[in-house]
């Protein structure tokens, strides 16, 4: 992908920071004309609606489907902004295009299906127009995926790319709905310097108290731009209602960031010490993960009246967790005393749960 050409639309070069906002889901005619009114007066230039909404089950609200791209249309007409929105496969692209949308966006769960991929891949192709196309990162942290979408639209003729990054999907409880592992787009910019990021802090953190904090992380980071879900009347969304905001809110939110306007390459310090910083919480939310688990072990054995340490199954812990350390290029006698000090918190809380001492 040596050709990867600017984000523009009509031939106008989008300017960065690039804004896009508007709700999780079209609704009705009303909520997208009015969230959209309120949009244009924070300043807002580029305005996304779901049309289409892929629901983890069935039964939930699924978008209203192609009379949505007529609301879209009315929204640039009436108030001159730039429509967006998600597509999923052939039917969507088609649809898109015959309404005419500024610029499409292809989401998580797409992104990891590379036959849903190729397929809109060549209906762009056969369409031939040029549209920009942002691709999010598949749902699992995957880079190789994640490029893989890219190069099927590049090779269909698709040169106006960019890439949103919203988080990847973690098991249990988090801080985040979607864990940023900023390290995959970083490293993402580190191959495909050209290649626009955009950060989705709606969908990194399911909150809307989180938005603005992720925000400034990711243009510190040098992101070109964010996609912030906003809406009218967000707590009357009929979908991620926590993770919206009423544009007056977005407006106060963009007001107050710091748009830099050289941002730190990735390979300074400053850029790999925030990395650091990342990393280090997430270890912190993968140990907080072990050791509840190590509760729920510690209950399981009072309640069978076993013993809490079980030196044989340490041992072959200590070896095997070695032996892949060290493979990794993780000196062993560090991994050691890492392993070690860890099993020692799992004992205390386990003999915390039981009440007796050690066996």
């Amino acid at each position: 992908m040596d050709n990867i050409l600017p984000l523009a639309i009509d031939g106008q070069e989008l300017t960065k920071p690039i804004i896009i906002s508007g709700p999780c889901s079209a609704e009705t005619e009303e909520q997208v004309l009015q969230t959209a009114r309120e949009l244009l007066r924070a300043g807002v230039k580029i305005y996304r609606a779901g049309i289409w909404k892929p629901r983890t089950k069935p039964g939930g609200f699924e978008g209203v489907g192609v009379p949505g791209l007529a609301w879209l249309h009315k929204v640039r007409e009436e108030t001159g902004l730039k429509v967006s929105t998600e597509v999923a496969n052939r039917a969507h692209v088609e649809a898109a295009l015959e309404y005419d949308l500024d610029m499409l966006w292809i989401g998580a769960r797409t992104s990891a299906n590379p036959f849903a991929m190729q397929e809109i891949a060549d209906a762009l192709r056969e369409d031939g127009r040029d549209i920009p196309v942002l691709v999010k990162n598949p749902v699992n942290p995957d880079i190789e995926l994640w490029i893989g979408a890219l190069e099927r639209l590049y090779n269909a003729g698709i040169k106006r790319l960019g890439v949103i990054h919203r988080g990847f999907s973690t098991y249990g409880q988090n801080l985040y709905r979607n864990h940023p592992q900023w390290r995959i787009p970083l490293e993402l910019r580190t191959r495909y310097p050209q290649l626009p990021i955009i950060c989705d802090p709606s969908h990194i953190g399911g909150k809307r108290e989180l938005i603005a904090s992720l925000s400034q992380q990711a243009l510190d980071m040098g992101f070109d731009g964010l996609i912030i879900e906003s809406h009218c009347n967000p707590d009357c969304a009929w979908s991620d209602k926590n993770q919206q905001i009423t544009p007056e809110v977005l407006s106060v939110i963009l007001d107050n960031l710091v748009y830099r306007d050289t941002p730190v390459p990735t390979e300074s310090l400053a850029q790999l010490r925030r990395q650091i910083d990342q990393l280090d919480n997430e270890l912190i939310d993968i140990l907080a993960k072990r050791m509840n688990i190590s509760r729920e072990i510690g209950e399981y054995k009072k309640t069978h009246n076993m013993p809490v340490v079980q030196p044989g199954r340490y041992g072959d812990i200590l070896n095997t967790r070695i032996r892949s350390a060290e493979n990794a290029g993780i000196n062993g006698d560090f991994m050691a005393k890492i392993l070690s000090t860890i099993h020692e918190e799992s004992v205390r809380l386990q003999v915390a749960l039981s009440g007796k001492p050690h066996e």
